[in-house]
This record gives C-alpha cells, structure tokens and sequence, in this order.
C-alpha cells in the first residue's frame, strides 16, 4: 500500500466530528422539536442543512480529483468486520500472512513439477523426433529451461569395446594362475602321508652288510 502524503489526516478527522457533533444536533433537535413553535423549526432545519454541508465537504475530501488515483488508503472489508466483531485486527493481519505463504508454497511446488515435467518431455521428444529439436529447443527457451538433452534408455555394451576383451582375457589368466599354483588340501595331506612313510621305511630297514648279534 503506498504512503498518503496528500491527505490531511487531521483535517478528516475533525470533518468526522463535526458530522458526529450535527447529528446529534439533529437528534436533541427533533427530540424538543414543537410544530407549533416557528423557533424549533428553523433550528431543525438550519441543523439538517449544516449536516448535508459537512457531508458533502467529507465526500469531496475522500473523492479524488483524479479517478486513476487512490488518495486514501484502501481498507479490506474483512478487517472492518474484525473490528466490529471486537476481534484484533493482528489476527486478521497473522491469518492473511499464513494464506499467502501456504499459497505461495503451493505454487512453488506446482512450478517446480511442471518444470520437471518439461525437461523429461523435451528430453523424450528429442529422442524419439530428432526432427523437432529446434522446435522443442525454442520452447524450453520460452520457458526459461535448459537445452533438451537426448535421453538414451537401455544402451547395450558391445563386446567390441576396448578393453572389455583384454579385461576379460586377463580376468581368465589370473583364474587359470591361481588354479595351477595354489595346491589343494588333497594334494598336501598326501605329500604329508608320503613323507612319513618315507621318515618310517628309513627308520626300521637295516643297513645292508651288518649282522645282527644274538
């Protein structure tokens, strides 16, 4: 709301209580008022007139002299109700913050998504009609997004691709390696068997040439 600077606020306020004051002139007036009495009658009437005068004196200040222009400040009619009801116009003030902020989340969210949505769409299309890249280019421009990027969706892996064949031959050679070189537990509890046979056989066959004494 943009500052008044060519009201008087001073002045309309004491226009509001001289218009306050002639009504209840205009009341006592028509409370004593005597039809017979010639006195009461001109009072009543010269009261109603200096009501009418302060009303249109009110209803010029309040009127711009310019149409396009709001010298006075507008007041919601929700807040005037506030007031009247005896309710505090901050709550009124809190609970239009709290909408506006709900709202503006809102719209936040639903931005966001429809962005989202373009980028997939712009991405798709491009995949799916190169031919309408320069058109699905301009729209995304339009719509302050990026440039559209082909999407690529299940690409196979060639065999054909370096280094996927070397890898996989020296995958293979490491494995046949590893078999060849580390023996198996078989093969070393039979080497153990073999030299305790070997270790025993030399233990108890006699040397050739000796006799034995009784």
């Amino acid at each position: 709301m943009a500052p008044v600077d060519s009201v008087d606020h001073n002045g309309l306020e004491q226009q509001l209580k001289d218009i306050i004051q002639d009504l209840y002139q205009v009341m006592v007036q028509v409370s004593t008022y005597d039809s017979a009495g010639r006195p009461s009658r001109e009072v009543l009437a010269n009261e109603i007139k200096t009501l009418s005068r302060d009303l249109q004196t009110l209803h010029k200040t309040a009127t711009p002299p310019n149409p396009s222009a709001d010298n006075l400040p507008f007041v919601p009619p929700e807040l005037l109700e506030y007031v009247e009801n005896g309710r505090n116009p901050d709550i009124y003030t809190r609970e239009f913050v709290e909408l506006v902020r709900r709202g503006n989340q809102l719209m936040r969210g639903k931005a966001h998504a429809f962005a989202s949505f373009r980028d997939i769409l712009a991405a798709d299309m491009v995949s799916a009609m190169p031919e309408l890249r320069h058109d699905v280019r301009m729209v995304c421009h339009a719509t302050g997004g990026p440039d559209p990027v082909p999407s690529v969706v299940g690409a196979p892996v060639s065999s054909d691709a370096p280094g996927t064949a070397s890898s996989s031959a020296a995958a293979t050679a490491d494995a046949g390696a590893g078999v060849g070189v580390a023996p198996t537990q078989q093969q070393q509890q039979q080497q153990q068997q073999q030299q305790q046979t070997t270790e025993t056989g030399s233990t108890v066959t006699p040397a050739p040439g000796k006799a034995t004494t009784q």
